[in-house]
């Protein structure tokens, strides 16, 4: 049994998507050690786009009828331009992205929350910290587009909430100096900064801030962090003042989950450096091979079995990696709860978490919530 992968092994996401397949493999060695599913060993049909889009369509028609389903598709531009095509072909897809617009595609496995949740949940921890309060001004740099502009979404809906003014700064993906944004929240008086930004963009920001002596707080999305940022100079201001909102438990997460990761990493990769993309791949291969399971057990492993067997999970337990994930309601979330972790050097994988899953009141105030 083959699942794609559609990624950006050799372009600007490279480290990411070359860590995330450790975490598959990691998983899909478990499964295929117990004799796999329905008595066939599941293996991976890898395809490098570089990110490219013109790369990613032609290896995607190349890829599409050689597999069950797309266990990646990386790049918010990749999966907008194949993503008329999934509907066709009935392709269960894993995106690596988490846009609410992509919660309308009933064969997107979006694993975890989207974008604007984890921003409302992040804001509502530095609330709860007293970093913030109803009345003040936060930041928000952003990536125009799916990414960005739906992030964006969280802190409006906070701002609205709380009578707080949101400092809007929209950047392209390529911007790499950020001199005037962060300036320009400096003078706003912002209390604290969302980054819904690159991992270079991020670690610009934050040095940009540190260099002007404003020790304000910054809190990231995950897709914004890399620990890699921690060997660069901006290493000990990013560490001082970045917290990272996800929804996929950091590597040194506590829970049985991330443990499992961890053990099985470290024997697998000794050598190797341990990063949050291993927890992302892991949980990922979990979810998406407990679908095909479900589809198996129901004697049925077409296309639409295994979209009927992904239409009717709901409380799938990750032990932890993630909330428990329904995906019986097209349109909603798969989680509503989120981490908030802190960039921490020494631990492994460059992240602490400093609030286990949690869902804030104001999720629900949205209607967006997971059921």
């Amino acid at each position: 049994m083959s699942l794609g992968i559609l990624t950006d092994m050799t372009g600007p996401y490279k480290a990411s998507a070359q860590t995330r397949m450790k975490g598959y493999e990691l998983y899909l060695k478990q499964v295929n050690d117990r004799g796999g599913i329905c008595g066939r060993k599941v293996e991976l049909k890898l395809k490098d786009h570089a990110y490219d889009v013109q790369k990613a369509l032609d290896a995607y028609f190349d890829l599409e009828p050689q597999v069950l389903g797309l266990m990646e598709l990386a790049g918010t531009p990749m999966t907008a331009a194949i993503e008329p095509d999934i509907m066709q072909t009935r392709t269960l897809t894993a995106p690596v992205a988490w846009s609410a617009s992509l919660l309308g595609n009933p064969h997107m496995m979006v694993v975890g929350t989207t974008y604007d949740i984890d921003v409302i949940n992040g804001l509502d921890h530095y609330k709860r910290r007293g970093v913030i309060k109803e009345g003040d001004t936060v930041g928000h740099v952003y990536v125009q587009g799916s990414y960005g502009d739906n992030a964006l979404e969280g802190s409006r809906f906070v701002g609205q909430q709380w009578n707080m003014k949101i400092a809007e700064q929209p950047i392209g993906e390529t911007t790499a100096d950020l001199t005037q944004q962060i300036g320009a929240l400096k003078a706003a008086g912002a209390k604290a900064v969302m980054l819904s930004t690159t991992p270079a963009q991020t670690a610009a920001a934050v040095g940009i801030a540190a260099a002007m002596k404003w020790e304000v707080p910054f809190m990231s999305n995950v897709v914004g962090y890399d620990s890699a940022i921690l060997d660069s100079p901006v290493g000990p201001a990013v560490q001082k003042q970045l917290s990272v909102v996800t929804s996929v438990a950091p590597f040194s997460g506590t829970q049985p989950g991330p443990r499992e990761v961890a053990a099985a990493f470290n024997k697998a990769y000794p050598n190797d450096k341990p990063a949050l993309y291993v927890d992302h791949g892991y949980t990922v291969a979990m979810v998406f091979l407990a679908v095909v399971e479900k589809a198996c057990a129901s004697g049925d492993l077409t296309r639409d079995g295994v979209l009927k067997a992904f239409h009717d999970t709901k409380g799938l337990d990750t032990k932890g990696l993630t909330a428990p994930l329904h995906y019986s309601l097209v349109g909603r979330p798969s989680s509503t709860q989120s981490y908030i972790t802190k960039v921490d050097k020494s631990a492994p994988g460059g992240l602490t978490t400093v609030e286990e899953l949690f869902e804030s009141d104001m999720v629900k105030a949205k209607g967006t919530r997971a059921k």
